[in-house]
């Protein structure tokens, strides 16, 4: 299932470039702090040791 884009993509002053979300002069303080939480909360990892995408990985020796 795909994951639910941030509103603030639907904004007149969001950029999509690839690898360079940014936006355009004049936007609003608020939708730029919203777009620093987003880019920050991708760099947080979620995933216990042992795990991807919160699935237990078991080792090859008899876990």
């Amino acid at each position: 299932m795909p994951e639910k884009l941030p509103e603030f993509v639907h904004s007149e002053y969001f950029v999509d470039e690839p690898g360079n979300w940014h936006f355009k002069e004049g936007a609003p303080k608020e939708l730029q702090k919203e777009l620093q939480s987003y880019l920050q909360s991708l760099n947080t990892i979620q995933d216990e040791p042992g795990t991807v995408d919160s699935i237990h990985v078991p080792y090859p020796y008899g876990d």
